[in-house]
């Protein structure tokens, strides 16, 4: 992947709707996933598909406003054949991705509202589901450190806007307390900064509060909530306290 590159998230997205399929083809499609402990494997790949395909249709019609998922026509097969409906649906995605200008402006819930919003999002999306996946099936996720990077610099590019659905992120508010997270196999560091009226989060290498040290696919997979703070490849140092309040309220 080629970080910042419309046609290098399209890419990325591509191979990793594959890479997911993959995962739950050999799954008990019933088994529960858990750390989306409401939903099976099942529930998992039709949430998946259906969110790929309703992200691809608002770029298709490069909408100006949110289209209701709970509105589209989408017929999601038996569980039996929702590994091959997942894969099949990624040549048509990435398609409507890939022909899109990525300067068109457009509605996106996030920080960047443009079409080159969605196959970053969607990537990012994808792959914390495909471990969502392999966690169910005890296995342990894969995730290139240039990708978690990024899906880290995404998550953090976009917290501030997800007020609107997820009350929670409006509580991450402070008197100057920090969160400094450091990647140990990648370049990538952040401090999160907590005001009085909000937080801000700068790329920088500094003492915080509570500073965690980790890979960059773990440091990815805590701040998603899949992995426990305690896990053994992650460093911690500071007020745990504070850690994991911003974990439990920053949870998207």
């Amino acid at each position: 992947m080629t970080r910042g590159s419309h046609q290098g998230y399209c890419d990325a997205l591509d191979a990793e709707i594959e890479r997911m399929a993959e995962t739950v083809r050999s799954a008990d499609l019933s088994m529960r996933v858990p750390t989306c402990p409401d939903w099976s494997v099942a529930d998992l790949i039709e949430h998946t598909g259906i969110v790929q395909r309703w992200a691809a249709e608002m770029v298709r019609q490069l909408s100006p406003e949110r289209l209701d998922r709970a509105r589209m026509d989408v017929p999601v097969p038996e569980p039996v054949a929702r590994p091959d409906w997942l894969a099949e649906g990624a040549g048509d995605i990435v398609a409507v991705f890939r022909g899109s200008d990525p300067d068109a402006s457009m509605w996106a819930w996030g920080a960047d509202k443009h079409a080159r919003f969605w196959p970053r999002r969607m990537l990012h999306e994808t792959t914390v589901h495909r471990t969502d996946a392999e966690l169910a099936l005890e296995r342990e996720p894969v995730i290139a450190a240039e990708v978690a990077v990024d899906g880290i610099d995404e998550l953090f590019d976009n917290l501030p806007h997800a007020a609107s659905f997820r009350p929670h992120i409006g509580e991450l508010r402070g008197n100057g307390e920090s969160l400094h997270f450091h990647c140990t196999d990648a370049d990538g560091e952040w401090t999160i900064r907590l005001e009085p009226d909000g937080f801000s989060c700068e790329r920088d290498h500094a003492k915080g509060t509570v500073a965690v040290r980790g890979p960059a696919a773990d440091l990815l997979l805590l701040l998603y909530g899949r992995r426990a703070l305690t896990h053994d490849r992650l460093e911690r140092f500071g007020d745990d306290a504070l850690l994991a309040w911003w974990l439990e309220h920053s949870a998207l």
